[in-house]
């Protein structure tokens, strides 16, 4: 972890670097940053293409403004550049890190922010709110960037977010994955991991088939095949969907029972048969955590076990991953996480692998619920709930087949990690809705139906491209058209975007204020006799949540809570000769061990001192929690 300590000095993140760079040494420049360069690249080796034309998106700002607004998404030089600018702004309430690099060499900058006269972040309890761990579900980082600026904006003005710094540290990542962010949002490609290389489709080559801007309008679309040959009525398994009058809508059927083959926009690159089935890339972030890590597709040697698509070689085998896993190790006193993704707007928590009754402490499961009800008053999302079975089984059966879902496991899964290893209250909500907003059609889903009946009447019909016809290289007569994959599918339209980014960083922000709060009192001296003294200390936990979950104190990852004594040096040397003795408790370390201190609990501990002299003696009592923070008083016996 490197500390940006002259920000005043530093330009975009084309010129960052890690340590002192010799006045003989180039910075090295990254594609995005290089307005002379065509081409967007990526590095390692693959089968496929490493450099991309570059795109420039209108519902993107590619240079910062003078003001922050939040009507077009914002690119990850823009968002460093704001984050280095408030860093300058407020130095009295933020520190601004380099805390790890990307799989290109990219910083991941991270903020931390509290009032650092009232004591060091470490001291304090702790929330951590992430976003672009998925490369095109931009809209959670920009939750991040939105939930920034109003903390800081309104640190002073606002008393609850001001108290909120004053006690609390908030650690805030933007953007988790800039080297898939900055390809999603400077060419056509439609990335959703990493840019490091990855055989998807476990045929020997790697990134050899990616998806194609044939049309040459900057996006990819869907191409839509009508069945002529009887190999291609075989295969055909979409209609237009008869319920919509406009034609536009596809609907999938069985094998053999439609009427048109569908696509992705591009070629048949390896000649396989298939389109565009190994872009580039292919890890998954969000299933390379430690917690119920599986091998990635071919992994498991059996041929019967779970495997995990996208799961890494091996559990935090990136760094992005590993950056975020090792901040959280070394931080145990954050007691919240929100690390978000986008296009089910749902409220995501653990269990990931089975049903939350089955694996998760009843009192650490209310909380959690308190938490899915705390967020769907912010935010509406039409779902809150556990990874396995509430987000598996949100519509009760297979559309195609009419067959029940049934609950079903994601491994390696942020949200698992974060209470099964680490003891945390930790979400990986999803923003946005593909346009869904709606069930126009009472049909009891959310789905492109929904999605195009508000685009045409709330959208101007922007989100959708008319089925063109086009001359397909290796196909024939195909049309290209669909949804907007980038600004309506995966993310919303740009006037969307504040209206998302808001009521999920007011949720992530309510969160933080339930943080563990402990309110101590003025310690109390009694005197029992000539030179003994008995020294009592109160403290409550006012705040929203326990010091430590239940799980928490299983795995160990929270210590109790101890109060001790501190005297100087040399009054406390010589044992029974000692000027200041501790009497009591009657233990060598001389530490009171006072459990965990739970929502509204409040605790009243004392030791007992004999003090050899008749001069008077300063001391301090200093209570240490790890989720609840560090407290010293000062106190004088005479």
């Amino acid at each position: 972890m490197k500390k940006i300590a002259s920000l005043s000095s530093l330009m975009l993140l084309s010129v960052m670097s890690y340590g002192q760079i010799d006045t003989f040494q180039k910075a090295k420049v990254f594609t995005e940053s290089d307005t002379s360069a065509k081409f967007h690249t990526v590095s390692g080796e693959r089968h496929g293409p490493s450099f991309f034309k570059k795109h420039k998106f209108p519902e993107v700002e590619y240079v910062p403004g003078e003001k922050l607004t939040f009507d077009k998404y914002h690119t990850v030089n823009v968002m460093y550049h704001w984050y280095e600018k408030w860093a300058e702004l407020y130095p009295e309430i933020v520190d601004l890190y380099i805390i790890g690099e990307s799989f290109e060499g990219r910083p991941i900058y991270q903020m931390t922010l509290t009032n650092k006269k009232t004591g060091k972040d470490t001291e304090k309890p702790a929330a951590y709110f992430e976003g672009g761990r998925h490369s095109g579900e931009i809209t959670a980082s920009e939750s991040v960037l939105w939930l920034t600026q109003h903390l800081l904006e309104n640190y002073g003005k606002d008393k609850e977010i001001t108290h909120l710094i004053d006690t609390k540290a908030i650690y805030l990542r933007p953007q988790n994955n800039p080297d898939g962010s900055n390809l999603y949002l400077y060419t056509e490609q439609r990335n959703r991991s990493t840019v490091k290389p990855h055989d998807n489709d476990r045929d020997g080559l790697i990134d050899e088939d990616p998806e194609e801007d044939l049309d040459g309008d900057g996006v990819i679309y869907q191409m839509r095949k009508k069945a002529v040959t009887e190999e291609e009525k075989k295969k055909a398994n979409y209609i237009v969907d008869p319920d919509h009058p406009s034609g536009k809508l596809m609907k999938r059927v069985f094998p053999g029972k439609g009427d048109y083959l569908l696509y992705t926009e591009g070629i048949d690159n390896d000649g396989d048969g298939d389109y565009n089935e190994d872009g580039v890339g292919g890890l998954d972030l969000h299933r390379n955590y430690p917690e119920n890590w599986r091998p990635d597709i071919g992994g498991d040697l059996t041929g019967r076990g779970y495997t995990q698509y996208g799961a890494g070689e091996y559990p935090l085998s990136e760094p992005e991953t590993r950056s975020t896993v090792l901040w959280m190790l070394s931080h145990a006193n954050i007691s919240v996480v929100n690390s978000m993704d986008t296009r089910v707007p749902m409220h995501l928590r653990p269990p990931s692998t089975s049903k939350s009754e089955e694996r998760m402490y009843p009192e650490d499961l209310a909380i959690y619920k308190e938490m899915d009800e705390l967020g769907l008053s912010y935010t509406a999302y039409p779902w809150a709930g556990d990874v396995y079975e509430t987000y598996s089984t949100r519509y009760k059966v297979n559309r195609m087949t009419g067959d029940p879902l049934k609950p079903s496991p994601l491994f390696g899964h942020g949200p698992d990690f974060g209470y099964f290893y680490f003891g945390s209250i930790w979400y990986g909500d999803e923003l946005w809705n593909n346009g869904a907003m709606k069930d126009y059609n009472n049909d009891g889903i959310y789905d492109d139906y929904d999605a195009l009946v508000w685009d045409e009447e709330e959208n101007g019909g922007k989100g959708f491209k008319s089925w063109t016809p086009f001359d397909h290289p290796e196909l024939g007569e195909v049309e290209i058209g669909g949804f907007h994959p980038k600004f309506f599918g995966q993310n919303g339209p740009p006037w969307q975007l504040e209206n998302w980014a808001k009521k999920q960083a007011l949720f992530n922000l309510a969160m933080a204020k339930r943080l563990p709060e402990i309110k101590i009192e003025k310690p109390v001296i009694k005197k029992i006799k000539d030179g003994e003294y008995e020294i009592f200390l109160t403290w409550e936990n006012v705040g929203g949540l326990p010091v430590a979950l239940e799980q928490a104190k299983l795995v160990k990852i929270v210590q109790e809570d101890r109060v001790s004594l501190e005297f100087a040096k040399a009054l406390t040397e010589g044992y029974e000769n000692a000027k200041v003795q501790i009497t009591s408790p009657d233990l060598y370390d001389k530490t009171i061990y006072a459990g965990y201190t739970g929502k509204g609990e409040k605790k009243t501990v004392s030791f007992k001192v004999k003090v050899n002299s008749a001069e008077e003696v300063k001391g301090k009592i200093k209570l240490s929690s790890t989720r609840g923070g560090l407290f010293v008083q000062e106190f004088t016996l005479k």
